[in-house]
């Protein structure tokens, strides 16, 4: 979703004529029809389905949504846990100052030999903040960077292997080049302080000492609207034990329905126990555009989740109508 421009409605004017509407008779339906095309997604370019996070931030006010359900069969080392299916839903909200909050949670399904019963329910709580430190350039090879902290909570049930029991902290620093006019590279390295990675059972899964992450992913623009890529992820622990290592490749894709609208696929291969033997996931990306904060229409606004593209995204005035898509 890399365009040279898109048409954004003013919210505020809008919602006020859609409110003004339901209260001389609209229906309720349309209303609410009315409010979800109000909040057309801005033009965005999210790192999914890849664990390999990138640099770019919502921008201010904006409401970023992502819901990915990933399916893996596990090592054999795991039996009698023989799959995993994750859904997750995340939500980032882009605050000034280059800054983004971050929420998401799983509803992990773990299904077992006849041996064992099954688990499900959700999984642990991640809340982070990511700094966008600097942009990058598409006129030079200086890299964009960013910064990402997070806390895992354990809203899991850590008894059913849903969740680890214990609080995690993770930094993680996030750099990204561009190779060339369609194709950028990105590289993570990353450390849990407290903490292991794992959700539900796939992950490293150490309750002391360290962990240590990197990942490094290539996309391609092949079109204006489809990206291909591929990565490379992992961690090891300071630990010993047989879950102290992660290593999975992934081949993915994102496809720009519309503006602010994606979806994505990915098809996992890894080793050691903490991967997923064979895995695939699938989901969608979307953009609401300032809800929280009014845009600012003296200056050009940027993709939301595009680093590198310096090309602006001009917001047209608005009538105080609602515009279709």
């Amino acid at each position: 979703m890399r365009r040279s421009g898109t048409e954004v409605v003013d919210p505020s004017r809008a919602a006020a004529a859609i409110i003004a509407r339901l209260r001389s008779g609209m229906p309720t339906g349309l209303a609410l029809l009315s409010l979800w095309l109000l909040v057309q997604p801005h033009p965005a370019w999210a790192q999914a389905p890849f664990y390999t996070d990138d640099t770019g931030v919502a921008d201010p006010g904006m409401l970023h949504v992502e819901a990915s359900d990933e399916l893996d069969a596990l090592q054999s080392m795991q039996y009698p846990d023989l799959r995993q299916n994750t859904a997750t839903l995340k939500t980032n909200v882009g605050l000034p100052h280059g800054l983004e909050l971050d929420l998401d949670f799983p509803y992990i399904v773990i299904d077992r030999s006849y041996v064992t019963s099954s688990s499900r329910g959700i999984g642990d709580t991640n809340l982070g903040v990511k700094w966008r430190i600097r942009e990058g350039s598409a006129t030079s090879h200086s890299p964009a960077l960013a910064a990402s902290f997070y806390t895992e909570f354990p809203t899991g049930d850590s008894r059913q292997n849903l969740g680890s029991g214990l609080i995690d902290y993770w930094l993680n620093l996030i750099a990204q080049v561009p190779a060339s006019e369609r194709t950028r590279i990105t590289v993570n390295l990353g450390i849990l302080f407290a903490g292991n990675t794992s959700t539900g059972v796939v992950g490293i899964q150490t309750t002391r000492g360290h962990v240590y992450t990197g990942g490094l992913s290539v996309l391609c623009d092949v079109s204006p609207r489809l990206t291909l890529g591929g990565e490379v992820y992992g961690g090891i622990a300071d630990t010993v034990g047989l879950d102290r290592t992660q290593l999975q490749t992934m081949l993915g894709a994102q496809y720009a329905v519309r503006e602010g609208l994606s979806l994505y696929v990915g098809l996992i291969a890894g080793t050691y126990t903490a991967s997923p033997r064979l895995g695939g996931v699938i989901g969608f990306a979307v953009d609401f555009p300032h809800l929280f904060y009014a845009p600012d229409r003296s200056a050009p606004q940027r993709s939301a989740r595009a680093p590198g593209d310096t090309r602006s995204h001009l917001f047209l005035p608005s009538t105080g109508d609602f515009h279709d898509l």
